[in-house]
């Protein structure tokens, strides 16, 4: 195709708009100060905090993140300052942050967990949107992962949603038979969105001295060998639900992003690729921009769902 003009690069998701569908992953950017003075946000289009929970989390003993032939295992346990903190001393900074808007990923070991972090949330400003981790393990249900169960997903999400005062985006789990039922289910529970993939459960062995790598055993794999995998579970779930579809899992490449997109997703989270490169997140952006413009994409909300047959 022939060159065009400046493509529009926004996107909207929940009534939220975007200036990219770029954005940087829960885990993998901090709560988004600490980029700051690394790259321009005003080139992203959002960035997503650390996953919050009701009190502070130390996260697992070391070690708990590992490089694999084609990305990383990690097993950080959700290690965070709290709510309260993160309300106290972490949201008036991002308040000071002009360009990308500010995703709160929230998460607990019980509904009630989840729904006191949202509600501690709803009194402050500065955040566009909720981000709820189903991928954690219920302790009040001898441990069942709540993005497992479709039946535990729909009544965790609607009751998060009954209380919370902004978009709600569910983060599915990889880990499951059908995650187009997965994500149905989030709909069905009143989600606005749904984000997708989160790691896939793995473990590594040091076979010298015969033991786990990861001191937790097992842990998650992300980076670019999960891509196509994602890239599948992105085009079955946006096939299921008719609300937004988040995509995520192995994003490097301007390139990359353009597949999940074409999958079905309206926007994309690039986490791994942090690791290796502060500014990849930007990077991405501003190839997703020149590639849109390359191949004639005047709106790069065009290209979502745009997979031919």
């Amino acid at each position: 195709m022939e060159k065009t003009g400046v493509p529009d690069m926004r996107v909207t998701i929940a009534g939220v708009e975007l200036q990219s569908p770029v954005i940087a992953a829960s885990g993998t950017f901090g709560y988004g100060i600490e980029f700051d003075e690394i790259l321009s946000l005003q080139k992203i289009g959002a960035f997503i905090t650390k996953g919050l929970s009701l009190e502070p989390m130390e996260g697992n003993q070391a070690p708990r993140l590992i490089e694999t032939s084609a990305g990383m295992m990690n097993a950080i346990g959700l290690q965070n300052v709290g709510v309260e903190t993160f309300v106290e001393k972490k949201l008036p900074e991002i308040r000071k942050l002009r360009g990308a808007v500010c995703f709160a990923n929230v998460f607990g070991f019980t509904i009630e967990d989840c729904v006191a972090v949202v509600e501690k949330l709803n009194e402050a400003e500065g955040i566009a949107i909720y981000e709820l981790n189903a991928s954690c393990p219920n302790t009040r249900h001898g441990g069942m992962v709540f993005g497992t169960d479709p039946g535990l997903l729909e009544e965790l999400t609607q009751r998060v949603k009954a209380v919370s005062r902004r978009p709600l985006m569910v983060k599915l789990s990889p880990n499951v038979t059908s995650i187009g039922g997965m994500a149905l289910a989030a709909e069905r529970g009143g989600a606005d969105a749904v984000s997708l993939v989160n790691t896939f459960v793995s473990m590594a062995i040091d076979i010298e001295t015969r033991k786990p790598r990861i001191k937790n055993v097992t842990a998650g794999l992300s980076g670019p060998a999960i891509k196509p995998i994602a890239v599948r579970m992105v085009w079955e779930a946006a096939r299921a639900v008719k609300i937004p579809v988040v995509g995520m899992g192995g994003v490097l490449r301007a390139e990359d992003a353009v597949e999940f997109l074409l999958a079905g997703a309206t926007a994309v989270q690039v986490g791994t690729a942090s690791y290796a490169d502060p500014r990849a997140v930007e990077k991405i952006a501003t190839g997703l921009r020149k590639w849109c413009e390359a191949h004639g994409v005047g709106k790069v909300s065009e290209l979502t769902g745009g997979l031919s047959s």
